[in-house]
């Protein structure tokens, strides 16, 4: 069986629709340098490109025009832009190759409507381009399946964008999910502070202070801790009579000063000094902070009064203490008020941690939290009071 071949048929590349190249009348016209219009007879045309005569041109392989391609529909010139790249010259055949580059949907899609009007013999009329342009023309390319015609490179790339994407949209799942559960679940102090029970040594008179605590800060009960000076004028206020109150009774007896000690209630730790060496200081000031040395650290926190069921004593409590790494747990152990046992809109809890706090953390700011979300305890007494 002898089969012949068609040479008038040639394949279309593999990115357009395959079509036979068709004779049908057109011209190009594509303008040369200096702006001088040139027009070509089109030998033959199809949806991804056309030829015509290689007579007198002086194009060559590989050259990038503009143009339009005519056609002459109803007695009207129909004028399509189009960008070419020459892609072969052959002169002995008297014939130019040329290839369409970046045509749009609407300049292909007339083009394929003229070519097919053409293989099947009909005539081609100005309505039917118009019907044929305000058409949805093309589809979706079809999905190609994952990895098929890639590379190793492009794969492992297309992989770790994947996991990538993956890990983001977690991370942004988990901090979503934080978030409302610490909104609904979470109950925050508004306040807190780490409390060291301790004592306070007030001036007993009017003078001036100089400490003798050691460095190290440490003090016995009943050593001595400082010792002020006060005028002997100040010692005798309210028991001198209008006769020893003369000018220079008085005169000498601001002249002259008494100096007393002041001790040490408890086997303490300093604190803290409010008033420097040497300062003077009224009578009632507050001289130093005293903290028992078997006392031990504990944190008050101050919660709104909504919250009441949540921090009653007993609760489980997280806290931070600022400047400490590590999130502490510890109990509630009391609550109230506030300190004078009037009506209050907030609630003044003692939280004992379960790991002793060093005393020097007193007055720290800390951030305290009560988790009273669900847990797998919860959900157990759920369960056996549902009967299952």
């Amino acid at each position: 069986m002898n089969t012949a071949v068609n040479v008038n048929v040639v394949h279309e590349s593999e990115a357009q629709r395959q079509h036979a190249r068709v004779r049908l009348p057109a011209k190009i016209r594509f303008s040369g340098k200096n702006r001088e219009v040139v027009e070509q007879t089109v030998t033959d045309l199809s949806a991804g490109g056309f030829s015509y005569g290689a007579i007198n041109s002086t194009v060559r392989v590989g050259d990038f025009h503009k143009g339009k391609m005519l056609f002459v529909i109803d007695n009207i010139t129909l004028a399509i832009d189009v960008e070419f790249q020459v892609r072969s010259v052959d002169f002995d055949a008297n014939r130019i190759g040329c290839q369409f580059s970046n045509l749009r949907p609407r300049e292909i899609s007339t083009l394929r409507h003229l070519i097919t009007a053409h293989l099947s013999g009909e005539l081609v009329s100005v309505g039917e381009l118009l019907t044929t342009l305000q058409r949805e023309n093309f589809t979706k390319a079809r999905k190609q399946k994952l990895g098929s015609g890639m590379s190793a490179f492009a794969r492992l790339r297309a992989v770790t964008f994947s996991v990538a994407l993956f890990l983001v949209g977690l991370l942004a799942f988990g901090f979503l999910f934080k978030s409302i559960y610490s909104l609904y679940f979470v109950t925050h102090a508004q306040s807190a502070l780490v409390q060291v029970p301790g004592m306070q040594v007030t001036m007993p008179r009017e003078g001036t202070v100089q400490s003798l605590i050691t460095p190290d800060g440490l003090v016995k009960k009943g050593a001595p801790i400082a010792t002020f000076s006060a005028s002997m004028l100040e010692m005798l206020k309210g028991h001198l009579d209008d006769k020893q109150l003369s000018p220079s009774n008085v005169a000498t007896l601001f002249s002259k000063q008494m100096k007393g000690t002041l001790t040490s209630p408890c086997d303490c730790v300093l604190a803290k000094q409010y008033v420097a060496d040497g300062q003077y200081a009224s009578k009632g000031d507050v001289i130093f902070d005293l903290v028992s040395r078997e006392a031990k650290a504990q944190v008050e926190a101050r919660f709104p009064y909504s919250k009441f069921n949540e921090i009653k004593p007993g609760a489980r409590v997280n806290f931070q203490v600022a400047g400490v790494d590590g999130e502490l747990g510890g109990k509630v152990v009391s609550s109230s008020l506030n300190d004078t046992g009037n009506l209050s809109s907030d609630i003044r809890v003692t939280i004992q941690p379960d790991e002793p706090l060093d005393n020097a953390l007193a007055g720290r700011p800390v951030e305290v939290s009560s988790d009273n979300g669900p847990s797998f305890g919860w959900l157990v007494d759920k369960a056996m009071a549902a009967g299952l």
